[in-house]
């Protein structure tokens, strides 16, 4: 009786142990590796999602980072390749390129594709401004409307895109700038076919530091229809720092 006694307390403690075996085993295992496949996976997973983190890490650091290029001699600065100026970005006094001749070319294949719909617009722009010219425009404004109106509409001497030659004011066949509504619309549907953006916008003023003003276009080349389909200024697209003056 002793010995029945003895030899089942044995096996009761080896049916417990084989228990206590089965129960550590967590992952399903059915003997034909599927238990190394699960892991293979969960592996691949981690690896998978820690290389979107850092894509995503990456991306935000890309998108954080502004690489501003000075001008040559005096010219505007660059970002991405673009020439950007506004209030934040000049150019220096005696730089004087002239009308750009690429840019020229296009605004004279716009204007006429204008006109052969019928619409109201010049052959004669006001396009490339030597910094002296600008002065002169700028003073008069000042003069007569106060400094701080004439910030709105008008560039400081050093800070025009005028300057650049890569900047039109178009005009009505009457000498006026461009603004009626069909003209308007035109540019903003179809400026950016010719390498144009309407550089001036409404709801724009805090970002570009200017009024709207709908007959100004600004060459940009190959990127003006992208630019024009996110419908955001230029220094929104180029991360660029705009609104006032630097100091003001």
């Amino acid at each position: 009786m002793r010995k029945q006694a003895l030899l089942l307390a044995l096996l009761g403690g080896i049916l417990a142990g084989c228990g206590s075996g089965a129960a550590e085993d967590t992952e399903p295992n059915d003997g034909n590796g599927n238990t190394v496949e699960i892991q293979e996976d969960r592996q691949n997973t981690e690896d998978m999602d820690g290389k979107d983190t850092d894509k995503r890490q990456n991306g935000a650091a890309a998108a954080g980072s502004v690489e501003v290029t000075p001008g040559e001699n005096g010219g505007p600065s660059t970002i991405a390749g673009i020439p950007i100026v506004n209030k934040k970005y000049g150019v220096s006094p005696d730089y004087a390129p002239g009308e750009d001749p690429t840019a020229a070319a296009a605004a004279r294949q716009l204007i006429a594709a204008m006109q052969a719909e019928g619409l109201d617009v010049s052959d004669s722009w006001s396009g490339f401004r030597s910094y002296e010219y600008q002065s002169e425009l700028y003073n008069g404004y000042v003069a007569s409307s106060g400094q701080e109106a004439a910030d709105t509409f008008s560039a400081r001497p050093g800070f025009s895109e005028h300057q650049t030659g890569l900047a039109f004011d178009l005009k009505h066949s009457s000498g006026a700038l461009l603004e009626n509504p069909a003209e308007a619309q035109w540019l903003l549907d179809h400026a950016q076919e010719y390498g144009f953006i309407v550089r001036y916008q409404e709801g724009w003023e805090p970002v570009t530091g200017y009024m709207a003003e709908p007959w100004h276009i600004r060459y940009i080349g190959e990127l003006a229809p992208e630019i024009q389909a996110r419908n955001i200024p230029l220094e929104t697209y180029l991360g660029a720092e705009g609104g006032g003056y630097a100091g003001e």
